[in-house]
């Protein structure tokens, strides 16, 4: 694997962040991050969770695999490693695609220091255009952990 793709950086909304955060507190193991297209990293080493309204990077964890498919089926088999409380919730979230993203992840934490906003920027140059994610090499990115 290419040193330039060891991370991929997921933008998350903060209710998503949220969930994430008490999802992890309450059961260990894979969860997995959905995506309602197919803008996902195949093969990297880690994820770092970049929340939108914070501007910071607040979280990482070990990628698992990015799966691709029938948003159905995608959830009968990982629906539970998700955030949504229900399928009803996870359909009205799929907004009546059929195709979804599904984004393994284990070993998930906080980072317990986050970096301010104005040295992230300093790291990664502007923030703006990857709002569906950005790879970073593996020194670009224990900068930011």
């Amino acid at each position: 694997m290419a040193s330039e793709r060891y991370t991929y950086i997921l933008t998350v909304d903060e209710k998503y962040w949220n969930r994430l955060r008490q999802r992890n507190k309450a059961t260990l193991g894979t969860h997995v991050f959905i995506r309602k297209n197919q803008v996902a990293p195949k093969q990297v080493q880690q994820l770092l969770f970049y929340v939108t309204r914070k501007r910071q990077v607040l979280g990482a964890a070990d990628f698992v695999e990015r799966l691709t498919g029938n948003y159905e089926e995608l959830w009968e088999k990982f629906g539970g490693e998700s955030c949504f409380e229900s399928f009803d919730e996870y359909k009205k979230f799929a907004g009546g695609r059929e195709m979804m993203t599904f984004i393994r992840f284990s070993n998930f934490n906080e980072i317990a220091n986050p970096k301010p906003k104005e040295e992230l920027s300093k790291v990664l140059g502007s923030l703006q255009g990857f709002g569906a994610g950005k790879y970073l090499d593996k020194e670009t990115a224990m900068q930011l952990v």
